[in-house]
C-alpha cells in the first residue's frame, strides 16, 4: 500500500492537499498517510530566554501538531489511516528527511499561488521540494470559489 505525505503549516492552502488526498482515496485508491508540519528552528533569543532547549523542542512539537489539527479533523472524518510528523528546520529538506524516514512514495502539498515571478524571487517550499524529493510530488493548486451579489445576477425580463 502506498504511503503519502501530506505536507502541511496550518493555512488554507494545505488543505488543498489534504482535500486532494482524501478525494484520492474516494476515487479508490487505498494507501496511508503521513501528516508532517516543519516548524522554525529557535531563534537565538528564543534560547537564550528559555535557558532550556527541551522546553523549546516541546513547544515546537506543540505548535505543530496544532498547525496540523484541521488537517487531522478532514483525515479522521474521512476514516484514513495517518501518522504526524513534526520537524524543525529548512522545510523542503526536512520534509525529504521525513519522505526517507517514513518510506513514503509521494507528497502532495498546497501551492501558496504566488505568480512565476514572485516564485522565482522568493524561491517556495512547494517548488524547493519538488527538486529535492526523491519521490513524485504532486502540488494541488487553489481552486478559487466565484462568489456572486444579488447585484450581480441578470435582470429578469419584464412581464
Amino acid at each position: 500500500m502506498p504511503r503519502i505525505l501530506i505536507a502541511v503549516d496550518g493555512s488554507e492552502l494545505a488543505l488543498d492537499a489534504v482535500h486532494h488526498a482524501v478525494q484520492l482515496t474516494r476515487d479508490g485508491l487505498q494507501a496511508d498517510f503521513v501528516l508532517a508540519n516543519v516548524q522554525e528552528p529557535a531563534s537565538l533569543y528564543e534560547l537564550v530566554v528559555s535557558r532550556d532547549p527541551d522546553l523549546v523542542a516541546a513547544a515546537s512539537i506543540e505548535a505543530g501538531e496544532h498547525l496540523m489539527a484541521s488537517a487531522r479533523a478532514l483525515l479522521d472524518e474521512a476514516g484514513l489511516d495517518y501518522v504526524t510528523e513534526v520537524g524543525v528546520g529548512d522545510p523542503a529538506h526536512v520534509l525529504v528527511d521525513i519522505v526517507e524516514s517514513t518510506g513514503c512514495d509521494l507528497v502532495v502539498v498546497g501551492a501558496r499561488g504566488q505568480g512565476a515571478l514572485s516564485s522565482a524571487l522568493l524561491g517556495s517550499v512547494s517548488q524547493e521540494l519538488v527538486h529535492a524529493s526523491p519521490v513524485p510530488v504532486t502540488i494541488v493548486k487553489h481552486a478559487e470559489v466565484m462568489e456572486f451579489d444579488e447585484d450581480d445576477h441578470a435582470e429578469e425580463p419584464a412581464a
